[in-house]
């Protein structure tokens, strides 16, 4: 166990926007090839608890429940990335302000049930969550320091969808220098699959591995 541990060391996984508006059909921001992915984000997640592994999802607003003292744990961390936003649109991007206009859906305001996680996904005790107002999940966050000050070098990638939320992730990830960055192929989504993999194409070409859930896993 020592020697499989030591494999995952200074790993973290990023689980992007798993929330019943971008996964639900019908939701508001629904990204279609989102439900088929769920179970693949769920085995994603459940292969760290399975392994014993600390999970961390991170949050703007909440401090560490139950704070463990995670310097002194192996650091392969889920790390959930959420949206949510004011109900009144205040710090969503410009382009999709109309959405939270009277009479609107106004996806993923805080409080709501579409902000929540799809079904199969939940934070456990002790866990943190990151919620973050635009594409990147590093965009005016404190996900970058977060990582660091957890020594984490390499990233792996779930979630929706591909050419915005993760992509960006992605590429930020790659400016910040993040050694090996990861994105499990059929643990992430877009609206079509040659959106998918055209997406994925470019990512690998600036560096980034593409890896399906299983040859992660193996």
């Amino acid at each position: 166990m020592g020697s499989e541990l030591q494999g995952w060391k200074n790993t973290a996984l990023l689980v992007i926007d798993m929330q019943k508006d971008f996964i639900l059909a019908g939701g508001p921001l629904h990204v279609k090839g989102g439900e088929s992915i769920l179970p693949n984000v769920v085995a994603a997640v459940g292969l760290a608890r399975a392994r014993n592994l600390p999970v961390v999802w991170v949050s703007y607003s909440n401090p560490i429940a139950n704070r463990r003292d995670f310097q002194s744990l192996t650091t392969y961390l889920p790390t959930q990335v959420v949206r949510e936003h004011d109900p009144l649109g205040r710090d969503v991007e410009l382009f999709r302000r109309h959405l939270y206009s009277p009479g609107n859906p106004r996806p993923t305001s805080k409080g709501t049930p579409g902000a929540e996680l799809a079904d199969g996904l939940s934070i456990g005790e002790g866990e943190y969550k990151l919620v973050k107002t635009r594409f990147s999940a590093f965009f005016n966050t404190n996900l970058h320091s977060f990582l660091q000050g957890l020594h984490i070098h390499n990233l792996i990638v779930t979630g929706v969808q591909t050419p915005n939320c993760i992509r960006q992730t992605v590429y930020d990830a790659v400016a910040l220098d993040y050694r090996k960055i990861t994105v499990i192929s059929d643990a992430t989504a877009a609206a079509t699959p040659e959106i998918h993999f055209a997406n994925l194409t470019d990512m690998m070409n600036i560096g980034v591995e593409s890896q399906t859930l299983q040859e992660w896993m193996v």
